[in-house]
């Protein structure tokens, strides 16, 4: 299974998303610290939860940083977030 897949695993599991995009943007980071020749390094997440509402956004990184805190330990280098709730993705 790849890093994507497991990102996609965990965090619909967890937070239920109407929305979820993993995009691997390892390939702009080539020659970088933490990056890897077969990539799956850096990423950027596109959440969009109802499971969010209520929660500022520093919360809401907060708990995605909890729920793939073994990938980003190891695995992952960066990661950036979009977390919206359904809501705000209409906006």
């Amino acid at each position: 299974m790849t890093i994507a897949e497991q990102i996609e695993e965990i965090v619909s599991e967890a937070l239920q998303p109407v929305r979820l995009e993993v995009a691997d943007k390892s390939h702009l980071h080539a020659g970088h610290a933490g990056a890897r020749p077969e990539g799956e390094t850096h990423f950027h997440l596109t959440i969009v939860s109802s499971l969010f509402e209520g929660e500022n956004r520093v919360a809401r990184h907060r708990r995605v940083n909890a729920l793939l805190a073994d990938l980003l330990a190891d695995r992952v280098h960066a990661m950036q977030l979009k977390t919206l709730t359904p809501d705000e993705d209409l906006a």
